[in-house]
């Protein structure tokens, strides 16, 4: 029975060193970490305020970049319905509701053609046409700020080795680096290398999202053309269908100038006086 108890004894003491050894451990390793990225130098301040931002550019992306944010299946029904019924008016109501880059190109199309009513068709073509650039544009323009960080996170990474390269060679020169020069030295390419580390942990997370939304945002692209292409010759036919107000309400044909000719009558008409009876 002691010999029981002085092995569970045992156990339990090995069990509470172990654990009092592993908590100093991971946080003495959680300091480190910290105390690797103090390292780094003035130029980590800008590499995490560029982490911050690509992790929200990120997030956004992921929640607004779907296609029903773009073009929908169910404003493309309503706008065939609206179109083949002529309620331009209720479309450009309905336009003003959705926050989609197909009702944005529909608005702007309804509004030129209802200002405009005597404009030819291929202006409306080319108003359409103009807006579906604009809304590619921004598209393509949001998600190129994740690039951007790609390229520039590098560079100030870059930057903030050669910093502590330049500091390094400085307390070397200097004698402040106590010991062996070349232990001097490596310490310094330590430090001014968690700078480059830095910048490309935070270059290659952008640029890989950047191509997964780049490819995304191409193929939707594709699918907005092909919805404003339906859109503008659904509506052509609409309008070329529908009489215009001249051909309605026709006015009658001039008559003819001998319609408004009275007859009149000769002076020399009727029978002549007798003048042998005179």
């Amino acid at each position: 029975m002691k010999c029981c108890h002085f092995s569970v004894a045992g156990l339990f003491l090995t069990a509470l060193v172990a654990s009092a050894a592993e908590t100093p451990a991971q946080a003495v390793r959680e300091t480190n970490f910290l105390e690797i990225l103090a390292k780094g130098g003035i130029m980590m301040y800008p590499l995490g305020l560029m982490s911050v931002i690509t992790v929200v550019l990120i997030l956004i992306f992921l929640l607004t970049m779907r296609r029903n944010a773009i073009v929908s299946d169910r404003f493309m029904h309503s706008v065939e319905l609206f179109t083949r019924k002529r309620d331009y008016l209720g479309l450009v109501a309905l336009s003003h509701r959705r926050n989609e880059c197909m009702a944005r190109i529909t608005q702007k199309t309804l509004d030129f053609l209802m200002a405009n009513p005597g404009s030819s068709f291929e202006n409306v073509r080319e108003v359409a046409q103009a807006e579906g650039s604009h809304q590619a544009g921004r598209l393509t323009s949001r998600i190129t700020y994740l690039a951007d960080i790609g390229a520039i996170a590098p560079m100030v990474g870059l930057l903030g080795t050669v910093f502590g390269m330049i500091e390094a060679f400085n307390q070397i020169y200097s004698g402040q680096v106590q010991g062996v020069r070349e232990m001097g030295l490596a310490e310094g390419v330590s430090k001014a290398l968690i700078a480059t580390a830095g910048g490309l942990a935070i270059s290659i997370p952008a640029l890989a999202f950047y191509s997964i939304f780049r490819g995304r945002v191409q193929k939707y692209i594709s699918e907005l053309e092909a919805a404003a292409t339906h859109f503008i010759i659904l509506l052509q036919a609409q309008v070329e269908r529908q009489p215009t107000a001249s051909q309605t309400y026709a006015a009658p044909a001039p008559r003819a100038r001998e319609d408004y000719a009275m007859p009149v009558p000769s002076p020399l008409a009727g029978e002549r006086p007798d003048l042998h009876g005179i």
